[in-house]
């Protein structure tokens, strides 16, 4: 594929969730051409211009970690504000200091935040400012260097997560196999209502997560290009976690 074709079809998948036309999309991959097909309509892709803007920057390897830090916390407020976007909505009245009045409040829904270690620990304080009262879960991953496959070492919820929208976070979706991993653990403890937001994603992981979970929603800032050999995504932005965390 000319790179000419390939900006087109990055251009057609970042722009599908305001058409919602298409479930597949034509990409380049490192053995050549492929298709990728899955539920657009379970997809959020959040292009806003400084979303766009910022993303550019974290990919760039000139940027440092503190940088890097502070980007990946605003992304994720961008994002908490999309994955919110449907809680419901109850009137209350209150007086302002011109008069009464009525005003709107969520309606009791409950939070939990729940970063996929180690990388999306960075993506929990953008989330807590949007939402104070959220409460934070953990579930530690790790990638087997030659596998690729996740391994659990640590998991711990909400006593009341069950009864929570719980957002799971992690900066990258390459494979899937955490996210599914950690999205099969939160099932297990109860949870009906799971949120995955991402900051770039693969399709290669896209598919796997939809697949594994016929009722899971995802969030992205960007759908990239493919994996590479070793399971890293193209373009990509290198390993969140060293480039949070400063362990390059």
């Amino acid at each position: 594929m000319d790179s000419a074709s390939m900006q087109a079809s990055f251009r057609a998948l970042t722009h599908l969730r305001q058409t919602g036309r298409t479930k597949g999309a034509r990409i380049g991959h490192t053995g050549g051409l492929m298709t990728i097909e899955f539920d657009r309509s379970r997809v959020t892709v959040v292009d806003h211009p400084l979303v766009q803007h910022k993303l550019t920057i974290m990919r760039s390897e000139q940027t440092g970690s503190k940088q890097f830090r502070e980007l990946v916390k605003e992304l994720a407020l961008f994002e908490g504000y999309e994955a919110t976007r449907d809680f419901p909505l109850e009137d209350i009245a209150i007086k302002t200091p011109i008069c009464e009045t009525t005003g709107k409040q969520i309606s009791g829904r409950k939070v939990a935040i729940v970063p996929i270690l180690r990388a999306g620990l960075g993506m929990v304080d953008g989330l807590l400012e949007l939402i104070p009262a959220a409460r934070v879960g953990h579930v530690g991953m790790y990638r087997d260097e030659v596998t690729h496959e996740p391994h659990e070492y640590y998991a711990k919820l909400p006593g009341d997560a069950g009864q929570r929208t719980c957002l799971v976070v992690d900066p990258m979706l390459a494979t899937g196999g955490s996210a599914t991993a950690a999205i099969d653990y939160l099932r297990r403890q109860g949870v009906k209502d799971v949120r995955l937001l991402v900051l770039v994603a693969a399709p290669e992981g896209i598919k796997t997560v939809l697949e594994h979970d016929s009722e899971v929603r995802l969030y992205t800032c960007a759908i990239d290009e493919c994996l590479n050999d070793a399971a890293y995504i193209v373009p990509g932005l290198g390993d969140a976690g060293d480039r949070i965390f400063g362990t390059l």
